[in-house]
């Protein structure tokens, strides 16, 4: 530092500075902000820290709390990050740039993300083939996410949207059944398919999706089970109920709604765009009415996310009623709806809403 700063001025103030000082200091306006995020019988040991010993048994107790606390920490930053990849999928549409991006940065984190960051990018394209068509930024964000980079751009004179959209959902089938040390031979195969079909590859990246999230599931229950209760069939149980398959999901969701019915921490559904594919109109409709009422709610995640005991009864309810259960059996999914509405915090808008819905669907068929 030039002497602009006052450099005698401030290292003769350096000077007075203690082991001891310092140390006071450094509990002071840290070790003991630290403690505020604890329980009170740990932040309350530092009400007197007069001796070493008092020190270090307060010291030690918030150490102690936040080596038993950093699993949880962590899975809820993980929820986190669940939450912030849609919502910026939604808000920027992926392309080439920003899917290496992606990847290469969660690579850095951990094996969920990556997995997590390959099922919502299937989903946005797929979205993005329903409302616009396929084009040749489709064909190459899905080929970049599926493990293949590309090195130069198509123009529509080398590869026309036609042709891109029947390699892909040769691409998309190869993908399903082929290791990926098979993936240097896809482009030949690709460019042999005829056949176009948009919805077989809207299928193909919808189901693809689900698969890579049961995987993700799986992966997080696995690791971070003993702090949450992680059910991992919740994204199986509304394909199969986007499918028809009634009973497969009614199985599904019970198990789930038991399992989740009085658990602490449970993990979180997006309803971004992204996922609407995977809901029925029902939902989609609801989370619709409260854009009308606030086109801003969605920039709260309690606006925008269910929990998945919300979505298991109402994916029980649905099915039920599909299947023309009796009023004894949609009696006791009553009572379940009542613990989840006790048990959802007031601010969990989207959770109260949807069990609302579900009990009104209840109501209704009798």
């Amino acid at each position: 530092m030039d002497n602009f700063f006052g450099v005698k001025i401030i290292a003769n103030q350096l000077m007075l500075m203690t082991e001891a000082s310092l140390l006071t200091w450094f509990v002071n306006n840290y070790i003991r902000n630290c403690s505020l995020v604890c329980p009170e019988n740990v932040s309350s040991l530092f009400s007197d820290i007069s001796t070493d010993t008092k020190l270090q048994k307060a010291v030690s107790a918030v150490v102690h709390y936040r080596l038993n606390t950093a699993l949880l920490d962590t899975w809820r930053l993980l929820q986190f990050a669940e939450l912030s990849i849609p919502y910026q999928a939604y808000k920027r549409s992926l392309t080439v740039r920003s899917c290496v991006c992606w990847m290469t940065e969660l690579a850095k984190t951990d094996t969920y993300l990556p997995l997590y960051f390959t099922a919502v990018a299937f989903l946005h394209v797929a979205v993005k083939i329903s409302r616009n068509g396929f084009t040749d930024e489709l064909m190459d964000v899905l080929m970049t996410v599926a493990g293949q980079f590309i090195s130069t751009r198509r123009h529509p004179s080398q590869c026309s949207s036609e042709l891109s959209l029947s390699k892909a959902t040769k691409f998309m089938n190869v993908v399903e059944n082929s290791s990926r040390s098979t993936m240097q031979l896809i482009e030949i195969e690709l460019c042999k398919a005829t056949d176009l079909n948009t919805s077989e590859l809207v299928e193909l990246l919808q189901r693809s999706a689900v698969e890579h999230l049961t995987t993700y599931r799986q992966l997080e229950a696995r690791d971070f089970g003993s702090v949450a209760t992680i059910v991992t069939t919740d994204f199986e149980a509304l394909y199969a109920y986007k499918h028809g398959d009634y009973q497969r999901c009614l199985q599904l969701s019970t198990q789930n709604v038991r399992t989740l019915l009085y658990a602490v921490d449970v993990p979180r559904v997006p309803t971004f765009p992204e996922f609407f594919q995977l809901m029925d109109d029902d939902i989609v409709s609801l989370t619709a009415l409260t854009l009308i009422v606030n086109p801003e709610c969605r920039e709260w995640s309690l606006n925008v996310l269910i929990s998945q005991l919300t979505l298991s009864l109402y994916l029980m309810t649905q099915c039920q009623l599909k299947l023309r259960h009796s009023v004894t059996s949609l009696a006791q999914t009553l009572d379940y709806i009542k613990v989840a509405q006790r048990r959802h915090p007031a601010e969990y808008t989207l959770d109260h809403l949807t069990l609302k819905l579900t009990t009104a669907l209840i109501a209704i068929s009798h």
